[in-house]
Order: structure tokens, then C-alpha cells, then sequence
């Protein structure tokens, strides 16, 4: 097994909400987005565990069962297609829509609701955590240092103060 074959199978876990639930959404009515205040507690089919997972360049989203650890759904997150995987709703900070996939091609979109604010917080840090990463990755492997070196300031002014 060579070395990037091993760095394949690394897993990071960056995040874990205890809770969340899932929620079976109606079609979106306009093209401005989804809103939550649309779902009925009553389109509830699931709650469990979350946890955000990145595999080198891809992010998961899975969600489990909290006893056993069995998958309930998963959603990936390909570099620079967030906004497709995972969009959050117009009218709560709370809720996000997730698109979920079969692996044969089928798709479909769930709703998915946080407890608290502050476990939705930490679920769009961990995704924008992901994105740094990969951008660091990808600028140390195609040698992009010359944006570091311009981003930086320079603590050594030109302009002369020493006394005469």
C-alpha cells in the first residue's frame, strides 16, 4: 500500500452534533431559496447524530444513528460545490437544505434542523475549515507562494526615523 493510498483512507472528524433532525421538504416554490417556517413539525422523519467528516479534498456530512452508529444519509461536499450540496433556508439560521445522493445517480433534498444556533455555527465553520484546508493544499501543491508572501505586511517601513 503506497503512501497517498494511505492518505486516502484518513478520516478527520470536525464536527459533532449529538442531535439534529431531519425533515421531508416540498418542492422549492421560487428560485430564491428554501424556507423553513414551510416544513411542518409533522414532515419530521428522523433525528440523530451528525458528523461532519473530511476525506483529503472531500467533506461528508453523515447522518447516524446515535446507538448504533448506523448510516441514516450522507451528503458530500466536492471542493467549490458547497452551494449545491448544502444551502441554508431564507428565514432561519438554524436549518439547511441538504442534498443527499444514492451513488447510482438518484438524488434528493432533506431539510435538516439544529437545537441550538450555536451547532449551526459550528456546522458552517467546519465546512469553511474544510475549504481552507483543501485551498492550502491545493496552493502548496501547484507552489502558489507568491500570494502568501503578497498577503503578508511588511514590518520593515522604507522611511528612515533614526535621529540626526
Amino acid at each position: 500500500m503506497s503512501l497517498e493510498e494511505e492518505d486516502e483512507g484518513f478520516e478527520h472528524t470536525l464536527l459533532v452534533v449529538r442531535e439534529v433532525a431531519v425533515y421531508k421538504i416540498p418542492p422549492r416554490t421560487t428560485s430564491g431559496g428554501y424556507k423553513c417556517g414551510e416544513w411542518l413539525q409533522s414532515d419530521k422523519i428522523w433525528s440523530g447524530r451528525l458528523r461532519v467528516i473530511s476525506r483529503k479534498d472531500r467533506c461528508e456530512i453523515r447522518l447516524e444513528e446515535p446507538n448504533s452508529g448506523d448510516l441514516f444519509a450522507a451528503c458530500f461536499v466536492f471542493p467549490g460545490q458547497r452551494e449545491g450540496s448544502v444551502e441554508p433556508v431564507l428565514d432561519s439560521s438554524r436549518y439547511f437544505v441538504l442534498k443527499i445522493e444514492d451513488g447510482q445517480g438518484k438524488h434528493a433534498f432533506i431539510g435538516l434542523g439544529f437545537n441550538e444556533r450555536n451547532e449551526a455555527f459550528d456546522f458552517n465553520v467546519a465546512l469553511s475549515d474544510h475549504e481552507k484546508y483543501v485551498r492550502r493544499e491545493n496552493d502548496k501543491e501547484s507552489g502558489n507562494s507568491d500570494d502568501a508572501e503578497d498577503s503578508q505586511i511588511d514590518i520593515h517601513p522604507a522611511v528612515n526615523h533614526r535621529l540626526k
